[in-house]
Order: structure tokens, then C-alpha cells, then sequence
């Protein structure tokens, strides 16, 4: 196959959706099949395949917002997605703007089936953009901008989870083409006990994986650990980085814990420290997915995960005691004790999270995801 995969958003490997194209792109290419991807990364100028657009300007203020979130947005170029497009079997287009719908509106000229894939939650936008992120009004106008203006072109709609499909139908009250495939967990996250550092050994250590960004709730953890019996044995490592870092750390401060760990891993350097810590909590308010708690469970580190209506992390949750109420700190802290006080419990369901159905390998969700695309191009056939 001949594949263009557009991506407004593509620069460092730093966010769930610019690892989900680059692992897709990687994977297509090892079948033998042509790649082409539309992109503003200018570090990738000149790389075979690799079509540079400019970079959306969207006035002082929110280029600034942008920025420190470490990714950059798309402009369109008529004239590079087209050539980009021209002798495709199928267009693949990763997020709901600008280029996107450029390019949505060439394929269909030209004829080519469009796949279209869901990696951004309305809250996604709302909070990093206007600070709306607690307004039904204006996210339920975000879902139906982008069912207006992208998913409704589309022949087939990836969504990573059941829950962002409903949510996304119900909201805009349609139903949808759409297939149910995972983001998967690499190979390199599996089961293997590792000995803690030196310096770490007498701490019971809680990671959290995810960007520094509002809708994650960085701060709902610090405080939870603030309010533990055990505060003082606690160690977070928050693995990740982003613009909320400096907010971070003034909670810990307030919360009077000890100082997290806080620095991006590389995927070996990660798969190894999920295999020292003690626990894993999830405490995002926002989240379609989070492979990164399933990378937790894959090594088998029992979760904790935010119960909100929002998120749907909670659905790996075995049960009450890895789940805590919505946004509330003091409901985590007492699950937080619980497993600490609770070793031999801890202990068992770790075992159950090993043998859990939850984490899908991520070659058997690449291969589904080739399965869609061939399928898509025949079914327009």
C-alpha cells in the first residue's frame, strides 16, 4: 500500500500522539509499504517521505501556549498535500485540523479513502488553549466542530478506546464508522523484578507518567500524599514533561512531601523504573486512554486510577480498591495506605493485573491498524 498520514502535531516523541504516528509509520514501513507524512517538523527536512508544512501562527498568545507544551501546530500548503497525496491508496489523517481537513478535502477530490484517527479529547483543546476545560457548552461545541469539519469525511474513524466513541457519538449524535483499536504497549514494558537504586531502597515509591499539563492532575497526587499517614516514606516519580512543572512543585512545597522525581525517561530507562516502584497512580481528570498505565500493568504494578467520568483509564481498574473517587485527594490517600499497609494484597493483585486482558501488544494493535486501512481501500473498491 501506498499510505499519506497527515499530522498536524509531530515534532519530539513527548506526547501520546506523536508516539502513536511515529509507531504506525514505523510499522507500516517494516510491512514494505511507501509512507508519506505530512508534518511541520522541520527537523525531519529532507528525510524521504517526510512533506514539511509551515507552522500555524495563531497570534502571540497561544503560539506562546503552544510552545511551552514543546509541540508545534500545522499550517496548510495546498500545494505540499496534494503532491504529498496524489497516487496514494489511502489517506490516514491523525488529528481533527487544519492540514487534516486539507487534506481530507484533496482525497476526496482525488477519489482516495480517508481514515481518520481520534487522539485528542475536546478538553485536550479547551484546557491548554482557553482554560474552558470544565465547560460542557464549549467542549460539546469542540466535538461538533470536529465531527463537522473532519470525522464526518471519513470512511473509517480510529478511536483507541470504546469510551471515546461513545462519548464522541453521543455528543454530536451521530453514529459512526468507527473500529475500537488500542494504542498497545511496547515490547520493552514486561515483568521484570528490578532491584531499586541505593539511595531509594527505604521509600515506597508511587510513578506517574504523563505530560506536566492541567488535565493530567499532577497536583491531586502531591495532595494526596500530603494528606497519607505514610507521607514521609513516600517518593513520586513523575515521569514526563511539560509547561505545568513550576505548579508542580509549588504544591509539593505546600503539601510538605518529599521532592518527586521529575525528568523524561527514555522507553528503557521507564521500562526499568516501573519495575522498582511500589505503586502506580493515574490521577488524570482527562484521558482517552493512557498507555502509560498499561505499560504500569504489563510489569505488573498494581494502579490506582482516577474515577472520573472523563477518563477511560478507570475501565482497567480490577476493581473499588484501584479505583478513588473523582478528583478527590483524601479518597487517594486512603487507597494509597491501604496497599501500603497491605503488602501481601498488593502483592496478589499484582499477579492479576499480569494476567489482566487489558494491555494489548503493541505489534498486534499495529497489525490491526493495517487491517483498517486495507479493509477501508478494499470497501471503496
Amino acid at each position: 500500500m501506498t499510505i499519506t498520514i497527515v499530522a498536524d502535531v509531530l515534532g519530539e516523541e513527548n506526547n501520546g500522539t506523536t508516539v502513536a504516528c511515529m509507531n504506525l509509520i514505523r510499522y507500516l514501513k517494516s510491512c514494505g509499504d511507501t509512507v508519506k507524512v505530512i508534518c511541520p517538523d522541520i527537523s525531519r527536512e529532507g528525510q524521504e517521505g517526510f512533506y514539511i508544512v509551515k507552522t500555524l501562527n495563531l497570534g502571540f498568545i497561544i503560539n506562546k501556549i503552544v510552545q511551552k507544551n514543546n509541540v508545534t501546530i500545522a499550517k496548510p500548503d495546498k500545494k505540499i498535500i496534494r503532491e504529498a497525496i496524489e497516487g496514494s491508496d489511502i489517506v490516514h489523517v491523525m488529528m481533527p485540523f487544519p492540514v487534516g481537513n486539507c487534506a481530507i478535502a484533496i482525497a476526496r477530490e482525488l477519489g482516495i479513502p480517508v481514515t481518520a484517527g481520534f487522539h485528542c479529547q475536546a478538553e485536550n483543546f479547551s484546557s491548554h488553549i482557553l482554560m474552558f476545560m470544565n465547560s460542557s457548552f464549549f467542549n460539546r461545541m469542540v466535538y461538533k466542530h470536529f465531527y463537522k469539519k473532519t470525522y464526518r469525511y471519513a470512511d473509517t474513524i480510529h478511536y483507541p478506546t470504546a469510551f471515546i466513541r461513545d462519548l464522541f457519538e453521543k455528543t454530536v449524535g451521530h453514529k459512526t464508522n468507527g473500529v475500537v483499536i488500542s494504542n498497545g504497549v511496547n515490547e520493552a514494558y514486561k515483568y521484570a523484578p528490578t532491584e531499586k537504586p541505593d539511595r531509594l531502597k527505604d521509600e515506597f515509591l508511587i510513578l506517574f507518567t504523563g505530560r506536566y499539563a492541567k488535565e493530567k492532575s499532577h497536583t491531586t497526587l502531591v495532595r494526596a500524599v500530603g494528606c497519607s499517614k505514610y507521607k514521609d516514606k513516600i517518593r513520586l516519580i513523575f515521569a514526563g514533561s511539560g509547561p505545568r512543572r513550576a505548579q508542580i512543585l509549588r504544591a509539593v512545597r505546600k503539601a510538605g512531601i518529599k521532592m518527586p522525581i521529575m525528568k523524561f525517561f527514555t522507553r528503557k530507562q521507564l521500562a526499568r523504573v516501573i519495575n522498582y516502584v511500589d505503586l502506580y497512580c493515574h490521577p488524570a481528570e482527562i484521558e482517552i486512554e493512557a498507555i502509560a498505565c498499561l505499560e504500569a500493568i504489563s510489569c505488573g504494578v498494581v494502579p490506582i486510577i482516577n474515577n472520573s467520568p472523563r477518563c477511560a483509564t478507570k475501565a482497567f481498574a480490577l476493581d473499588e480498591r484501584s479505583l478513588f473517587k473523582c478528583n478527590d485527594h483524601r479518597d487517594l490517600a486512603k487507597k494509597i495506605d491501604f496497599f501500603i499497609e497491605h503488602d501481601d494484597i498488593r502483592r496478589e493483585y499484582s499477579k492479576r493485573y499480569l494476567a489482566s486482558p487489558y494491555a494489548e501488544s503493541q505489534k498486534e494493535c499495529m497489525i490491526k491498524m493495517r487491517r483498517m486501512l486495507s479493509d477501508t481501500i478494499e470497501k471503496r473498491k
